[in-house]
């Protein structure tokens, strides 16, 4: 049996989060959601596989104008990500059931207004549409104020901007809300998630490891933290974050829902001995973000091209598009972030150049070499 949780029950549509409800289980569209009929048929394989929520990227007016149609076509509720464009929120609330903001990208937008003024605005929209919120924060694109507030401390900068926009709805008198604090090292969501819940248990949480990347590997790195938070009381609803084909996006939800059975169960599993050490690659999930498809494709050629380097302790990123693809690069020894046509590659947060997807693949077996020589 899992521990009872402390946290509210608020409304998303028809199904409740938190409290003593089910634990839900969602996963995102991959495709880019202008493609009415693409994401639809994302949007069916994942009712398919029985997930409770979907999340849809809105990024622009024909987004939008999608949006309404695969609305009309689903009975599940739907979250949408607004990304960067936070103003789509009042055209967008009257069509789903939550909506979900990045604090990190608020700040791109109308910089001369305050923050706290954009997020009483988007409850406000939300309100009165009957939307829940979820404030999605992410290690790889944390607003640069929490970072010069918390130099040194990478966990707090993260879990203090949670906390504060907590704050600006409750100051709104908003509180069907919840919080997603994610990173791609399962130890730092963890720690990030266990401090937050500590200062606000009444707040539903939203478990997840962004760019865990491909099975195995990711879905270890998944289980690693839901089974700390979850047996812990931690966690209303979760999304499996993995690097797969797009026919094969319901095997987030049939990951999900076998992870839940296990930690329920208590059918736990040690962390094999050294599963952090030597080569780490992360990659992100394939969401609508995403530009070209082939991005799926080199992340698994990097995988195998890079098998040589396994005993080094090096961490290589592949990000699927250019919203979370710079900042969430920089923390990597090499990283690769992938355009329309190009892929950026990067050496910690310096730019080696922009390659053809044939092309990129030497280059950075280059650079890996580079690298473990000079350490050497």
């Amino acid at each position: 049996m899992l521990p009872p949780r402390r946290t509210r029950r608020i409304q998303v549509g028809p199904l409740e989060l938190g409290g003593g409800a089910p634990i839900a289980v969602q996963s995102m569209a991959a495709t880019r959601t202008r493609d009415l009929e693409a994401t639809l048929h994302q949007v069916r394989l994942l009712e398919d596989a029985g997930a409770d929520l979907i999340r849809i990227a809105v990024d622009s007016s024909q987004d939008v104008e999608a949006l309404t149609h695969i609305a009309d076509a689903t009975s599940t509720p739907l979250v949408v990500d607004l990304q960067e464009s936070y103003r789509l929120a009042e055209r967008i609330a009257p069509h789903v059931q939550k909506i979900r903001y990045n604090p990190g990208h608020l700040h791109h937008h109308e910089k001369d207004k305050p923050t706290a003024e954009k997020v009483a605005w988007l409850a406000d929209v939300a309100r009165g549409e009957n939307c829940a919120l979820r404030i999605g924060v992410n290690a790889g694109s944390i607003a640069p104020e929490y970072e010069a507030r918390h130099p040194e401390d990478s966990i707090e900068a993260i879990v203090s901007c949670a906390r504060d926009h907590c704050h600006m709805l409750d100051a709104a008198g908003f509180s069907n809300y919840v919080v997603s604090i994610k990173d791609s090292d399962p130890r730092l969501v963890i720690e990030a998630n266990t401090r937050f819940a500590e200062s606000r248990p009444d707040v539903p949480l939203h478990l997840g490891v962004t760019e865990a990347g491909m099975p195995p590997d990711g879905i270890i790195k998944t289980r690693i933290a839901f089974e700390q938070l979850l047996a812990r009381g931690l966690g209303d609803t979760l999304r499996v974050s993995l690097t797969v084909p797009f026919e094969e996006k319901g095997q987030e939800i049939t990951v999900g829902r076998e992870l839940l059975a296990d930690i329920e169960a208590g059918r736990f599993r040690s962390v094999p001995v050294g599963f952090f050490d030597g080569l780490n690659i992360i990659a992100c999930p394939s969401c609508s973000r995403v530009e070209n498809e082939r991005f799926i494709e080199l992340a698994q050629e990097v995988k195998r091209a890079t098998a040589h380097a396994a005993e080094h302790q090096l961490t290589i990123a592949v990000m699927g598009c250019r919203v979370n693809g710079p900042g969430e690069t920089d923390d990597a020894d090499l990283g690769l972030w992938c355009g329309p046509r190009t892929v950026n590659l990067k050496r910690g947060k310096e730019s080696v150049g922009s390659f053809t997807y044939d092309a990129v693949l030497d280059v950075l077996l280059r650079e890996l070499d580079q690298l473990i020589q000079s350490r050497a």
